[in-house]
């Protein structure tokens, strides 16, 4: 995942959201006076980031005791006060960032002014929004968002709504403090497929990753609730994983991402190798307990190869980034696993042999 140029080093870190106090894995960018992130989409990073940390008077505390139950926190202090919670893999991870970091931010000029605009800048003020109950009240008969028939283009839609109804919505109940800040709120319920477009002016700006913004203040642009809340348990994911599996010595772990066994959708997982017994398990880094893993497999007798970067191999599903290898369990079970670089997905696979 190259490109980036003055790139001091990259990769996954789960940042806690502004506006809604969820954790999603993101990656990011380090170069020599800002930290970057970009959301994955589809298997591939996006081609603008999602978000820009100036380094630039920016304090740097780790180990972060914010959070009890999520000991590989970084905290970053911004010079404009906001905070950024960071999480890392684990702690050997957890330090090299946040001494990288601190170094970039030792290297800066502090009398620099010309910082480049945190796309964060707006959250300051914002407020922690549980994203399920938002939904349940917008959706309530009488003080909610009305579903009505609406038209585009010359198609009529039934039991939708327009974009700047929403917006309405949000700010007339104070749930969001401007139109700006709201339209970041209907877009994480667009990303999290509470909100769905409906018709094509809505689709297409969903589809449009230029911009980081999904959701359209618009009065032609037409949305509908999902006809069920997001699940939460990862079905495609989760493998019964009995408690003597996880007694192992560990011996690698790491941010991947994984392909859905059903879905076939790309999901970064946080991966622990461990010996005596051999196995690999995967945990949902997302979750706020994310201590338990969702599947697993034992790699017993198992055969691990890299997958060529030429083109999409049979079995890989989306517009992936590259560096992919697969594993397949003694019981004909494959797995599509996508590194972060060449290298990562070289001591994975090596790993993963000497164990075997």
């Amino acid at each position: 995942m190259q490109g980036e140029t003055s790139v001091i080093r990259e990769g996954f870190l789960v940042k806690r959201g502004h506006i809604v106090h969820n954790w999603k894995a993101r990656w990011f960018v380090l170069s020599k006076d800002q930290l970057l992130y970009y959301k994955i989409e589809g298997g591939k990073k996006e081609s603008r980031p999602r978000g820009i940390i100036s380094l630039v008077g920016c304090a740097v505390y780790c180990p972060c005791l914010d959070y009890e139950n999520r000991p590989l926190v970084i905290k970053l202090k911004a010079k404009n006060s906001v905070e950024h919670f960071l999480e890392a893999s684990c702690r050997e991870q957890r330090d090299s960032w946040a001494e990288d970091i601190n170094t970039m931010i030792k290297a800066s000029n502090p009398e620099h002014q010309n910082q480049p605009n945190s796309l964060d800048a707006s959250f300051e003020e914002s407020t922690n929004i549980c994203l399920s109950h938002l939904i349940r009240e917008m959706k309530e008969s009488n003080s909610g968002i009305k579903e009505m028939t609406n038209g585009e283009y010359g198609n009529t839609y039934k039991q939708c709504f327009a974009g700047s109804i929403v917006i309405d919505w949000l700010v007339s109940r104070n749930i969001a403090h401007s139109r700006s800040n709201a339209v970041t709120i209907a877009s994480l319920l667009i990303e999290d497929d509470l909100i769905k477009p409906v018709g094509d002016k809505s689709t297409k700006a969903r589809l449009n990753i230029v911009s980081t913004e999904q959701f359209l203040d618009d009065s032609t642009a037409l949305y509908c609730f999902a006809k069920s809340l997001k699940k939460t348990d990862n079905s495609s994911d989760n493998i019964e994983i009995p408690h003597m599996d996880l007694s192992g010595n560990i011996v690698k772990q790491g941010f991947l991402m994984k392909q859905g066994h059903k879905r076939k959708n790309w999901k970064v997982r946080r991966f622990v190798l461990r010996e005596d017994p051999s196995h690999l398990h995967y945990y949902d880094p997302c979750k706020e307990k994310n201590n338990e893993p969702v599947g697993g497999m034992s790699l017993r007798g198992c055969l691990v190869s890299a997958l060529e970067d030429n083109g999409i191999p049979p079995g890989i599903k989306g517009n992936v980034q590259g560096n992919l290898f697969k594993i397949i369990t003694t019981n004909d079970v494959h797995y599509y696993i996508q590194a972060g670089s060449h290298a990562e997905r070289s001591e994975w696979i090596r790993a993963i042999k000497q164990v075997s």
